[in-house]
């Protein structure tokens, strides 16, 4: 990561604006939000682990990255504030 990507994050750390990461966990999966070191939830699977933090993400009107196993983002969702899905 380079230095603007993280100033990025760290702008982001700790507001309503931190997205979610679904990250590879050990033998699980976390979800983890910008900024924090300890993961919201870990869950038994890649699938349970998005379930959750979507519907994170919809209550704060961000945004969700997946991770694949070895860490790199594969697929980005967004969930606007101003639009109820």
């Amino acid at each position: 990561m380079n230095k603007e990507q993280e100033k990025y994050f760290e702008d982001r750390a700790g507001t309503e604006d931190a997205r979610y990461h679904i990250v590879p966990h050990g033998d699980e999966w976390a979800v983890k939000r910008e900024g924090e070191e300890e993961p919201v939830c870990t869950t038994g699977s890649q699938d349970e682990a998005i379930d959750e933090a979507k519907k994170l993400a919809e209550e704060t009107g961000t945004m969700v990255y997946i991770h694949n196993e070895h860490g790199r983002i594969e697929k980005q969702l967004e969930f606007n504030k101003d639009k109820k899905g």
